[in-house]
């Protein structure tokens, strides 16, 4: 007999037990004694159960409450992104009580992180998405996640020692090796190019962008060593020195044709190139946010590597949904796919698979 047609009714006849009590061993109720636990247990191996896991769930009538822990971000942005998919992904797990609140934290601020992530503990949360700050800041919450019992995922920048449920996000090593390959396909004659970056304190946003830049340098290192890479500092919260510094720059440095940059700004560059007229220089940047796709169209930006943010921040919620609401064995580490994106298919990408 087909498990999706077994009734309680047969697995109790079977078992010899009442209804009620395969009731309770089926949805791990208490109040039942050992013998007549061994009896429906072992009904249910004589007759391959196996439960209809969703009704289950549907029938249990909990409430579960996930919150994401991100960094606060203007319109627009990478984080953007992630924000929409994790809301999407919970919408449609809503008939299962699963709801999602979202907590920001300054970037560049391990007080502001640990604040949040305090008042995210007081909320007693059932499963937490967590986008690291500093592996210090950040372990201190995860430990106390673990200490509570609570099941978390690391998004964006993969910190293993933390010991998540489950990582998404991209191997950022491998990803910038693979950017610095795909653009010296373009530059290969070129002497220097330009690594522009936005830091504030001297520190860029993530780890992840700190692993982009090793692996970008290996593959340097490797085949054109002799390639001299010039970098732009641009600080954070000041994007009305932008300009100047980039003119200053292109002014001293007009040997350089090509640039590239770690974040999910390299609009800024392409912006600027525009505004300027210069047609002999391009960049490479991350991620499929509307201002670095309109300068891919506009030919400023030669190359986009996107990652899936929008499916980055919904599998994260269903794969809290497996674990926490499902019981089911959830995959450790999901590394998503490294898009190459250009005027002429840019598009085409799709964020949703």
């Amino acid at each position: 007999m087909a498990s999706d047609k077994i009734r309680i009714k047969d697995i109790a006849q079977r078992a010899g037990v009442s209804v009620g009590t395969v009731d309770r061993v089926l949805h791990e109720r208490p109040n039942v004694s050992k013998s007549a636990r061994e009896k429906v247990e072992k009904a249910l191996a004589e007759m391959d159960y196996q439960p209809n896991m969703y009704a289950s769930a549907l029938a249990y009538n909990k409430d579960y409450k996930f919150f994401l822990v991100i960094p606060s971000h203007e319109n627009e942005a990478y984080w953007d992104e992630v924000e929409e998919g994790a809301t999407d992904g919970t919408a449609s797990r809503r008939d299962f009580g699963v709801s999602l609140s979202i907590m920001y934290y300054e970037r560049f601020n391990a007080a502001s992180f640990l604040k949040t992530a305090k008042e995210c503990l007081n909320e007693q949360p059932d499963g937490v998405i967590v986008i690291p700050s500093t592996l210090e800041a950040t372990r201190q919450f995860t430990d106390q996640l673990h200490a509570r019992q609570i099941p978390f995922i690391l998004l964006d920048s993969y910190m293993p020692d933390l010991k998540p449920l489950s990582f998404y996000g991209q191997d950022s090593f491998q990803s910038g090796y693979f950017a610095a390959r795909m653009l010296m396909l373009i530059a290969s004659k070129e002497k220097e190019i330009m690594l522009m970056k936005l830091l504030k304190n001297g520190q860029v946003g993530s780890k992840q962008q700190i692993n982009r830049e090793t692996g970008f340098r290996h593959y340097m290192m490797d085949h054109f060593p002799d390639v001299g890479i010039l970098e732009v500092d641009l600080p954070w919260d000041k994007p009305n020195t932008y300009e100047a510094t980039l003119e200053k720059f292109f002014k001293e440095h007009p040997q350089i044709h090509h640039c590239i940059t770690f974040n999910s700004k390299a609009h800024i560059v392409g912006e600027f190139l525009q505004k300027s007229n210069r047609r002999d220089v391009q960049i490479m940047g991350y991620d499929m946010v509307p201002k670095n796709a309109e300068c891919v169209r506009q030919g400023s930006i030669s190359f986009l590597l996107a990652q899936h943010a929008y499916m980055q921040g919904f599998s994260c919620v269903w794969t809290l949904f497996d674990a926490i609401v499902m019981k089911k064995e959830v995959t450790p580490v999901n590394y998503m796919p490294i898009e190459l994106l250009t005027r002429e298919n840019i598009d085409f990408y799709r964020r949703t698979n």
